[in-house]
Parts: structure tokens; C-alpha cells; sequence
């Protein structure tokens, strides 16, 4: 029998009830990689019929963490970016998606002169999920088509996020628009 969502989800809430550190994330992003494995899940949730756009599709009540589909029909590039005081592990559902971490390294935490350095670039593929703890500066680099579930601690509209523009030497505040 396949690992289902609903299992996830609980799963993933017992992840953090024993471990709301780094442990219960990793636990988590492992977890997302046991439900990408699930083709059902992927085709209903990530499949040619779902509608484009981000979708949440569970918040938990006691932890707070929210899970989203993100049903991308044209590529994008995003800048540089953290999720503040959030985390978030991205899980490849279709295509992949090239993620590139970065440092800062000004010694600076919020809006304002920032100067940062790329230190890697790697592939995510369907079924494998990376984790981007709380402060971690990361872009994301997707095609067409690429579907992904990302689960983050928080609604991220509720959190100042910071990008940053490396040729400019700025970081500012991302201006949020939820997912209903």
C-alpha cells in the first residue's frame, strides 16, 4: 500500500512534536521524499489536470506548517531569497528544479547593503526533496512543466522574507501574496 498524504501529514506532525529543531525537519523532508514515491498523490496532486498556480492543500493545527502544490506552467528564476524566521523543504514532483545556495557575507540580517556569495548548484528530481532551513539564502531555477509540493513552517506571508540582488550589493523585503 502507498504512503499517503494523510499518513504525511501526521507523520510530519509527529516529526515535530519530537523534534521541532533541525531533526524533525529532516525527518520531514525525508517523509516528503516517501510521498513523492506515491504516483497516485503525484498524478492528483501535480498531474496535467491540476490547476496552475500555488495551492495549499494542508496547515496543521498545532504546528503551523503548511503544505502547498506548486503547479508552474512557464519557467522562472528567482533572485536569491530566504524565508526569515521559516524553513521550507522543496520536494520535485515533475521536471526538476535547480536550486543554488548562497552565504551572506556582511555579517548584516536584515534589509539594506548585502553582499553574498554563491557557494553550490544542484538538480533536484522528482521524488527528492531538499531542506532550506531558517535564514538559508537559496534561488530557484525551474522549466515549464515543473511541478514541486514544498512544505514550509509557517504561511510565508506572515514572515519577513529578504532578496537579495548580488550586483546591486541590496537585500529587501519580499512583498508576500499568500495561498489560499
Amino acid at each position: 500500500m502507498a504512503y499517503t498524504f494523510e499518513q504525511f501529514c501526521q507523520d510530519a506532525h509527529d516529526a515535530l512534536a519530537a523534534d521541532p529543531g533541525r531533526g524533525g525537519r529532516e525527518r520531514i523532508r525525508d517523509l516528503l521524499e516517501t510521498l513523492l514515491q506515491n504516483e497516485e498523490f503525484v498524478t492528483e496532486t501535480c498531474g496535467p489536470q491540476a490547476e496552475i498556480g500555488v495551492h495549499q492543500i494542508y496547515r496543521d493545527p498545532d504546528y503551523d506548517f503548511v503544505v502547498l502544490a506548486h503547479i508552474n506552467d512557464a519557467p522562472r528564476q528567482s533572485p536569491p531569497h530566504d524565508h526569515g524566521s521559516s524553513w521550507a523543504i522543496y520536494g520535485q514532483a515533475t521536471e526538476y528544479t535547480d536550486m543554488s545556495e548562497y552565504k551572506r557575507l556582511d555579517g548584516g540580517a536584515g534589509a539594506g547593503e548585502a553582499k553574498i556569495e554563491k557557494l553550490k548548484t544542484y538538480r533536484l528530481t522528482p521524488g527528492h526533496a531538499g531542506l532550506y532551513d531558517v535564514g538559508a539564502i537559496h534561488a530557484i531555477d525551474y522549466p515549464a512543466g515543473a511541478r514541486f509540493v514544498r512544505v514550509t513552517g509557517t504561511d510565508l506571508a506572515t514572515v519577513e522574507r529578504l532578496k537579495f540582488d548580488a550586483k546591486a550589493g541590496k537585500a529587501e523585503v519580499i512583498q508576500s501574496v499568500g495561498a489560499g
